[in-house]
């Protein structure tokens, strides 16, 4: 028995470094690359649709404005979606970091099946960034005539063994580590949704580890013909890749009749669920359609990167970086400037930035994870080294509580009592109270360098209200730790002050129930690892 075990353990090996070998082999180019591809673009007329129908006189009405709805609560995210997608006649475009295959990600797929079988064109471009439970699942839909679905800068190996592709990210890490952080859903080129939500349960409210407060921002009007023109720029980028090149064939109709059938199982297991009912109610979507008095109509602007940012060669698209825009936008403010970013690692350009700012006394507040609510301990450990010079340029800095103690606001709850813990996930700026920027960049290196990014500026004080009211919801003590800098003789330290069932407190040592997590952030925080957050 020994010699058994023995010799399936030397088989693994053999594979993983036959892979690697493999692997190693690789040109640094993603595979497919020069797979044939036809080009298309977002639909031409979309007046003649049935949305255009109904959301170009109203347009019109509010001379040529685009109309805007801010979605707090990850239910209606996902309502939202469904309802979209249910309502297309022509096109659907879904462009995503993260597009999961657990129950909410299922039933997503499923309207974009039923939507394919019903005669609307379907375009699905997502990142590679997780081969299991994602990617070769998706791949699938493809099997569809009226389903394109392309992998953006995709990994050679498309198998699950972890090590394989971990190699492969290690001796391709030039390219692999390179990512389209994007997230966008367009429907007929008259509705979109852009923003910082994923399709996944954690991103929905029904996350049973952790659930992720973020924004949505559903568009109507002009504004989402710039948000197609994004899309397709990425759709028929060299970096994206068919479904066909990755598999080495189409999928076959036994493989799409069997994801159908997983489908039709999932939507049937969640029939009476509390996702499904919303959807089926045709809240919030309908209201949104019916009426403006759910609607911001406003002027707004759509940033990106493009999709061959970080080739140095390009120097249009790295001149109008996403991160140079907003940091020319913050330079314009004069009394406030508010941001909310998960992942914080400003850097020195950042620093450099908020030092200008409080030089000329704009207010700076800054809402992140604390230790004990951040889904990446690793970017924490490089977020706290900038605590102590950003407290003493006078930055205001609010870490989210994983349980918020005041959890109620306007509207609803900040996070759903049946889900997991909460940590932030938005990424929104607001400047001056006046415009606001949602969409998918955190303010970190990694959004400056390493990822694509895309997102709304929208100029309208009525929505920057909304927001500041949310943020100050959060970033109040009972829902967050509010850091100051404390002497101990002439040395500053910083402390952690929030409230415990209603009575004020203050931490002198950063407060997290999980002693090993302190512990690996603490080990963490000796690597030069900025760059790669």
């Amino acid at each position: 028995m020994p010699n058994v075990r023995i010799h399936a353990s030397l088989h693994r090996i053999a594979v993983v470094l036959a892979a690697t070998a493999l692997v190693a082999a690789c040109s640094t180019l993603p595979p497919g690359v020069d797979y044939p591809r036809t080009e298309s673009r977002a639909l031409e007329h979309p007046e003649t649709t049935a949305l255009g129908q109904v959301i170009e006189p109203r347009s019109r009405e509010h001379q040529g404005l685009s109309g805007f709805r801010l979605v707090a609560r990850g239910r209606d995210g996902f309502a939202l979606r469904a309802e979209m997608i249910e309502a297309a006649q022509k096109t659907v475009d879904a462009q995503y970091f993260i597009f999961q295959s657990d129950v909410s990600g299922l039933l997503i797929q499923d309207t974009l099946l039923r939507a394919a079988k019903r005669g609307v064109r379907v375009r699905v471009l997502i990142d590679d960034t997780q081969a299991e439970n994602q990617s070769d699942h998706i791949l699938m839909l493809a099997g569809h005539p009226n389903i394109d679905v392309r992998l953006y800068n995709p990994f050679f190996y498309r198998g699950s063994n972890e090590f394989v592709r971990a190699a492969e990210f290690l001796l391709n890490k030039s390219r692999l580590d390179y990512r389209m952080h994007n997230k966008l859903l367009i429907v007929d080129n008259e509705i979109g949704l852009a923003g910082g939500r994923n399709v996944g349960d954690e991103y929905f409210e029904t996350g049973t580890q952790i659930q992720f407060g973020d924004y949505d921002v559903f568009a109507m009007g002009p504004i989402v013909r710039a948000l197609s023109m994004s899309f397709d720029e990425y759709w028929n980028s060299s970096l994206s890749i068919p479904s066909e090149a990755l598999l080495g064939k189409p999928p076959t109709g036994a493989e799409l009749d069997a994801l159908e059938r997983k489908l039709s199982v999932n939507r049937e297991k969640q029939a009476g669920s509390e996702l499904m009912q919303r959807a089926d109610r045709g809240a919030p979507f309908d209201h949104l359609l019916q009426s403006d008095r759910n609607i911001v109509w406003a002027n707004a602007e759509v940033i990106y990167d493009g999709p061959d940012k970080a080739d140095g060669d390009n120097a249009e698209h790295n001149e109008a970086s996403l991160r140079r825009r907003l940091i020319g936008i913050a330079r314009e403010s004069h009394e406030e400037v508010a941001i909310v970013s998960p992942y914080f690692i400003p850097g020195d350009s950042g620093m450099r930035l908020l030092h200008d700012l409080r030089e000329r006394s704009v207010r700076v507040r800054v809402l992140t994870n604390s230790l004990a609510s951040t889904d990446q301990p690793m970017v924490h450990a490089a977020y706290r080294r900038y605590r102590e010079p950003l407290l003493a340029e006078g930055v205001e800095l609010y870490e989210a509580r994983p349980v918020p103690g005041a959890p109620r606001e306007s509207g609803g709850m900040l996070k759903a009592p049946s889900a997991g813990q909460f940590a932030l996930h938005a990424k929104v700026y607001v400047f001056d109270r006046r415009r606001i920027f949602i969409g998918s960049a955190n303010f970190d290196r990694r959004s400056s360098r390493l990822n694509t990014e895309l997102g709304l500026l929208i100029d309208s004080p009525e929505l920057a209200k909304q927001v500041i009211e949310r943020f100050d919801t959060i970033a109040q003590p009972a829902n967050s730790f509010v850091l100051a800098l404390a002497k101990d003789g002439l040395l500053a330290h910083v402390v952690w002050r929030s409230e415990e069932n209603g009575r004020a407190v203050e931490y002198a040592a950063e407060p997290v129930d999980d002693a090993l997590r302190g512990l690996k952030v603490d080990l963490l925080s000796f690597l030069p690892i900025d760059n790669e957050l």
